[in-house]
């Protein structure tokens, strides 16, 4: 019933992702949400943030930075940083996670995205056709509108583990 919602896989955070081995599986692009995926929401770039980069450039990671937010919010962050980036991405809609696909030069079976939500990031990852990780959110301040979102989230994950501990 929520199967269009399960995340490929659910990680604990952005920063215990074992890069190096995607990269050995022929993975080539990353695209990333922000905000509570890779720093607190509304929070810029910090330290760990740029040395993740710093760590997925060495590898050889192409990364873009798909968010819904505004380019004010988007673009700050990345100052720090200095990837590609598609603000007001209207996710789930797939117009974006293509588009950022192109600006990486990569295509479905070598992108993976990661983000926070299941309703935007996810669903809008499953929709386009790429390999997607879920992660927990950094920080429990959010927007009301997300903190609403994240009960119904709440429903879903019970049936994705319950699913993941019955397979």
């Amino acid at each position: 019933m929520f199967q269009c919602f399960f995340p490929d896989e659910y990680r604990d955070s952005t920063y215990t992702i074992d890069f190096e081995k995607l990269y050995q599986e022929g993975y080539r692009g990353l695209l990333f949400d922000i905000d509570n995926t890779l720093v607190p929401h509304g929070a810029p770039a910090d330290a760990r943030a740029v040395a993740l980069f710093q760590r997925l450039k060495r590898i050889g990671f192409k990364s873009c930075f798909l968010s819904n937010n505004q380019i004010e919010r988007v673009s700050s962050f990345n100052d720090a940083v200095g990837e590609r980036f598609i603000e007001n991405a209207h996710k789930p809609s797939v117009r974006n996670y293509y588009r950022a696909m192109e600006l990486l030069g990569t295509d479905k079976s070598n992108t993976i995205f990661i983000g926070d939500q299941l309703f935007t990031d996810i669903y809008g990852a499953k929709r386009a056709g790429i390999r997607n990780i879920l992660v927990k959110p950094i920080h429990p301040k959010e927007e009301i509108q997300i903190v609403l979102k994240r009960y119904l989230e709440k429903i879903v994950l019970y049936f994705y583990q319950k699913e993941e501990r019955n397979s």
